[in-house]
């Protein structure tokens, strides 16, 4: 579910970022915060092995490891990784929020085209927008585990078991006869989530022979946004199916489009090697060749703490963002969409087109100068009309 924090910035004041530091949903923190305590624990032993445990020898050796780590860490190029991993996972993230299909253009269309007001009309248009919402469901089971809990068997498109009181009760998204048409085809060798976009069109052509899409045009029309509804539900199944390569085996790391195509595995291996390396390399030791030591690094490794933050949470973020159908704070809500979309479309080519306001002439009909209202809390917002810059020019 997806955090909102919108309105907490909606203007620019001093301390507006700041508000977001103190939130915990989705946080910086609640995605690190076990991993930087375990840091700072394996942190502390080592640090109290060194001061009361070790030997003479055992100290100047450790004391050898720790310059070591920390001269050669920089080597590892973390930053350069985590920076095109993360931008890419972030528009990959964007990208597969636009491919999930809305059908409210579908809907507009076929309310408009499918004509009638009778009963045969009415179940046709719903049922049509009921097999988009469906082959949706089924893409989206195949890919979210939220959905795949929801609709754990086929059986459950066709009832549901209610938590409270316990009931069953009718989920209305397939029928009987249409689940075991569903099941007839052979699915072995692929998903068939499809199957429903079939019904959509034989449906349609039906109701083109019975001449209730009356224009040509407007078929044409509906099967446009047919085929674009379909390409997003296939371009949902592909982003679930082709992932971003698990490792990276390509010579050139200077090119800037194979660093976009960076595996799981290389940034992982990066940023934990990092940390592994400044475990040790972040000690403070009675060693004159480790530069840059402070007193307070005995207890607390305040920089290092600090990259702890920035570089882990890069990764976390890239963890979080790399699947949007899970569970995560800032994974799609899609359960909800399913809601919406079903609600929505019934209401669009049914319940709604008996619903029309009158035509009524509007307050301004004869006006040719208006003046338009403002509430006194939108008076401040109210600005002269800009006529450019060289208007007033003399």
């Amino acid at each position: 579910m997806t955090v909102s924090y919108q309105y907490e910035v909606a203007s620019s004041t001093s301390g507006g970022f700041t508000r977001l530091l103190f939130m915990w949903r989705g946080s910086l923190y609640k995605l690190i915060y076990r991993e930087l305590l375990l840091f700072l624990l394996a942190f502390g032993i080592l640090s109290a092995l060194y001061r009361n445990l070790f030997t003479v020898d055992q100290k100047r050796l450790f004391e050898k490891v720790v310059v070591y780590c920390d001269t050669f860490i920089n080597l590892i190029p973390l930053s350069f990784v985590l920076g095109f991993y993360v931008a890419y996972v972030a528009a990959r993230w964007w990208n597969q929020y636009l491919a999930i299909p809305w059908p409210d253009k579908l809907m507009h269309s076929i309310a408009l085209y499918v004509n009638g007001t009778d009963d045969h009309a009415r179940m046709t248009r719903r049922t049509l927008m009921r097999y988009l919402n469906l082959t949706l469901i089924l893409v989206l089971r195949s890919i979210s585990s939220a959905v795949k809990r929801r609709f754990p068997k086929l059986d459950h498109l066709v009832e549901a078991v209610c938590p409270a009181p316990r009931r069953v009760l009718p989920a209305g998204f397939m029928t009987p006869t249409e689940l075991t048409l569903y099941q007839s085809v052979p699915s072995l060798e692929f998903n068939t989530y499809w199957i429903p976009c079939t019904w959509f069109i034989l449906l349609l052509r039906e109701t083109r022979r019975s001449n209730r899409i009356a224009d040509p045009q407007g078929l044409k029309i509906i099967m446009e946004e047919f085929n674009e509804y379909r390409s997003q539900c296939g371009m949902l199944w592909s982003y679930d199916w082709v992932s971003i390569p698990l490792v990276y085996t390509q010579p050139c790391l200077l090119n800037v489009h194979l660093l976009s195509r960076l595996g799981a595995q290389v940034v992982t291996i990066a940023t934990y090697s990092f940390f592994l390396a400044a475990l040790v390399g972040r000690q403070y030791v009675d060693e004159d060749r480790k530069s840059f030591q402070m007193e307070i690094d005995i207890y607390l490794p305040v920089f290092t703490i600090l990259q702890f933050f920035f570089y882990m949470g890069l990764l976390k973020v890239a963890e979080q963002l790399i699947n949007p159908f899970g569970d995560d704070d800032e994974d799609f809500e899609l359960n909800w969409l399913i809601d919406r979309h079903t609600k929505v479309s019934y209401l669009g080519v049914d319940t709604l087109m008996t619903r029309c306001p009158p035509l009524v002439k509007d307050m301004y009909y004869n006006d040719v100068d208006l003046t338009l209202p403002y509430t006194e809390a939108a008076v401040a917002y109210k600005r002269k009309t800009y006529r450019g810059s060289v208007h007033n020019m003399v």
